[in-house]
Formats: C-alpha cells, sequence, structure tokens
C-alpha cells in the first residue's frame, strides 16, 4: 500500500523504489505515443545461470572430429580430380590422408558417445530429419570406400576397384564434410542454430582449405596445381561466408565468433588462411619448402576455424542474453506485423 499523500504542492511522503513514477522517461515508447509508467526490464536469469544446456560434447573429440571429417571428405574430392588428371603423387596423398583423417575422426566420435555399441546403435534405424543418424550413415558408407581407395593407392593392386571406390568415396566427400554443419545448427545453441544458411559453407570452404594444405605439403610442386587453386577457392568461400554469418545474425550472436578465446583463434585462423593462399600461389609453384610451409598454415587454419566456432557455441549456450534477446526480437517482429 503506498504512505505518499496527494496535496496541491505535489506528492508527500513518497518512498523511493516503493511507488511507481507516472511519467518518469524510460523504456520504449508504446504505440500512439504513450508514454510507459515505468522502465524496461532488463533480463537476468536465476542466479546468472544458463538458460539452456550447454552441449556435453568435449573440444578434442568433436571439434576434433569436424576438422578431420571436413579434411577427409575434402581431400577424397581432390583426389578424385588427381586420379583423373595423372596426378600420381597428389592421388596418393589425398586417398592415404582421406584415410587416416576419417580414422582419428571416428575414434575421436566413438570416444566421446563413450563405447562403440552407442555408434552402431544409432545404424538400427534411419532417420533423415536427424542428421547425427544421417551422420553415422555417411560414415559407414564413405569410410569402406575411402579405405579401399588408399589401399589400391598405397600398394597398386586392384586398379579398377580402386578407382570405384576413389568415385565412391568422393560422391559421399562433400555430404561428410559440411553434414556436421547441419549437426551444430540443429541445436538450441544460439550463435550455432541462427548461423544455419552460412554455417555450411563456412565448414565447405575450411574442408577444401585443409584438403589443399594437404596436397601443397604432400605432393610435389609439380603435381600440386589443383591443390593450390582449391585453397584459393576454399579460403574466399570459408571467408565470405564467416563475414556474411556474422553480419546476418548480429550482436550480440556474433560476439563469441570474435572476443575471447573463440574470438582469437578465429582471427589467427583467418591470417593463416589468407597468408597460405597467397603464399602458396605466388611462392608454392616454385618452391617445395614454401609449399609445405603455406600447405602446413592451411592445414592449422582450419583446424583453428572448427574450434573456433566450437568455442564459439560453448560461450554462447553460456550467456542468458543469446537466448532470450532473439526470442524476444522475433516476439516484438510478430507483435508489429500483426498490429500493421
Amino acid at each position: 500500500m503506498s504512505t505518499s499523500d496527494v496535496t496541491r504542492e505535489g506528492l508527500k511522503g513518497v518512498q523511493p523504489g516503493r511507488d511507481a513514477m507516472v511519467g518518469v522517461p524510460g523504456g520504449k515508447r508504446r504505440r500512439g505515443g504513450e508514454q510507459p509508467v515505468v522502465p524496461d526490464a532488463k533480463f537476468s536469469s536465476y542466479y546468472g545461470k544458463p538458460v539452456i544446456n550447454q552441449p556435453v560434447w568435449k573440444a578434442p573429440d568433436i571439434a576434433g572430429y569436424f576438422y578431420l571429417g571436413g579434411l577427409a571428405g575434402a581431400s577424397s574430392v581432390l583426389g578424385l580430380g588427381a586420379h583423373i588428371t595423372d596426378r600420381p603423387a597428389l592421388a596418393k596423398s589425398c586417398k592415404l590422408g582421406a584415410l587416416g583423417a576419417i580414422s582419428l575422426g571416428t575414434v575421436g566420435l566413438v570416444h566421446d558417445l563413450g563405447k562403440p555399441s552407442r555408434f552402431i546403435n544409432m545404424l538400427r534405424v534411419f532417420k533423415p530429419t536427424s542428421p547425427m543418424n544421417i551422420g553415422s550413415w555417411l560414415l559407414s558408407a564413405y569410410a569402406p570406400a575411402a579405405g579401399v581407395a588408399a589401399f589400391a593407392a598405397a600398394t597398386g593392386r586392384l586398379p579398377k576397384v580402386g578407382a570405384f571406390a576413389t568415385a565412391g568415396a568422393a560422391a559421399f566427400g562433400p555430404l561428410v564434410s559440411s553434414y556436421t554443419a547441419a549437426l551444430i545448427c540443429d541445436t538450441a545453441v544460439p550463435s550455432w542454430h541462427e548461423g544455419f544458411r552460412e554455417m555450411p559453407f563456412v565448414f565447405v570452404g575450411s574442408s577444401a582449405t585443409a584438403a589443399a594444405g594437404l596436397g601443397m605439403l604432400a605432393a610435389p610442386v609439380a603435381e600440386a596445381g589443383p591443390a593450390r587453386r582449391a585453397a584459393v577457392a576454399g579460403a574466399a568461400l570459408e571467408l565470405g561466408a564467416s563475414q556474411l554469418l556474422e553480419r546476418r545474425i548480429g550482436k550480440p550472436l556474433a560476439d563469441p565468433y570474435h572476443q575471447g578465446k573463440s574470438g582469437m583463434m578465429m582471427r589467427v585462423a583467418e591470417g593463416l588462411t589468407l597468408a597460405g593462399t597467397i603464399g602458396g600461389v605466388v611462392l608454392g609453384r616454385r618452391s617445395r619448402v614454401a609449399a609445405a610451409v603455406c600447405g602446413a598454415a592451411l592445414m592449422a587454419a582450419s583446424a583453428l576455424t572448427r574450434f573456433a566456432i566450437f568455442e564459439a557455441g560453448m560461450a554462447s549456450a553460456q550467456d542468458p542474453a543469446h537466448t532470450v534477446g532473439p526470442q524476444r526480437e522475433r516476439l516484438e517482429q510478430r507483435s508489429s506485423a500483426k498490429q500493421g
């Protein structure tokens, strides 16, 4: 109950913080110019706790799998191109690299799951609406093809079977490289979910630069032309899509991509991508050492990009404003559309 009295001289007995102050400026102006009687409340969750549960994934396993899966898928595509254009050293390095990457990535995935039977259980059903289930089927189809292609390239045996397996691995390669983007965007993590339009292009571009780096690192300069061209295309796609993603989702959802630990990793990744691409094109076509250094830089840049995106999502899940802010904006937009 209010203890203030209205007199000719105004209000008497007002206790600050107890009585509503009519006409005090604050908050958003309502429809028709009406001024609210109290300022807008700022959101804060109970005890500052996150609104959503943070993903239980661990960085070394899952972020590493994001990188290794992308490297494997793109390497299979580059390996097919090298096979067709008769570049045996480049083809062999890409096929062996693809097998090694997908093997290590699968180990990390199974380790995160806890036991191999959980991965096998995901193959008991086929659920097109689940990126995780589709990813399990993709791995089951891609890994054997990559293995046969690598065996044929390393031993020289079964060339026809090896060529067929190379084509099969290359067919599944783009899906293996990009499905993890759909996987993270299908979660409730705001900075991942809101970037669903551009994230697959970021992952594909990053995968291409990783495979290009492997080709420049392992193949002779004379055969590494396709790898250098893949580096240019991948860097342009990755950096361009990243900028579009941050600009479209806006603040505060884009903040984790250029602030804190994830922001630092993203800046280093962008620098290495540019340096590795430019150096590979300018110096890598003449110097074997320069090609190897630039290739290693591109592979490191791709790994940092995946880990940066992973850490950005974790930071976004911890911030309640990232969850509630976009929801309020959408509600206001729908309300304005109905009133209009």
